[in-house]
């Protein structure tokens, strides 16, 4: 569920395709985007068994540990675009406004935090050309829970 109001369009990521770009201003550390009609959540073992450029394997997230949440029918959540310097924050399928957001940003989040331990994306970041991979739970974890302490100190 996508919280404020929201529009669908060109990134302004090269090669990026379509990005989520918000339609109202909205306040350092408020929920963007709420997970809601989860349907289906698989371990990261089952999810494994198909090709990476499967439905199942290109609609997953990381949810939690090593359980993902899939989406096979590409909501528009799924135009948020990666960035190391992201806009917003992932937390455990919560995305959060990583600071006062004015109308027309586009919502970016670190995909290391919703690909598993050690995955690798298939393409590199856009900007930096370093190649995008998966944190270790833990270190996911840390990483998310600091920074979402950060936004609500």
């Amino acid at each position: 569920m996508i919280v404020p109001q929201y529009r669908v369009e060109a990134s302004a990521i090269p090669l990026a395709g379509k990005g989520l770009f918000l339609a109202e201003d909205v306040a350092k550390g408020r929920v963007i985007i709420a997970p809601d009609n989860i349907h289906t959540v698989w371990p990261e073992a089952k999810l494994r068994q198909f090709p990476a450029d499967s439905i199942e394997a290109e609609s997953s997230v990381r949810w939690f540990e090593d359980w993902y949440s899939l989406t096979p029918e590409w909501s528009d959540e799924c135009y948020v675009n990666h960035s190391f310097e992201p806009t917003a924050l992932w937390h455990l399928g919560f995305i959060f406004a990583g600071s006062d957001l004015p109308a027309g940003t586009e919502i970016t989040v670190d995909y290391r935090l919703v690909i598993g331990s050690g995955e690798v994306m298939p393409f590199r970041d856009s900007i930096t050309g370093q190649e995008i991979v998966g944190k270790g739970w833990h270190d996911n974890l840390r990483t998310s829970a600091a920074g979402l302490l950060a936004l609500i100190g």
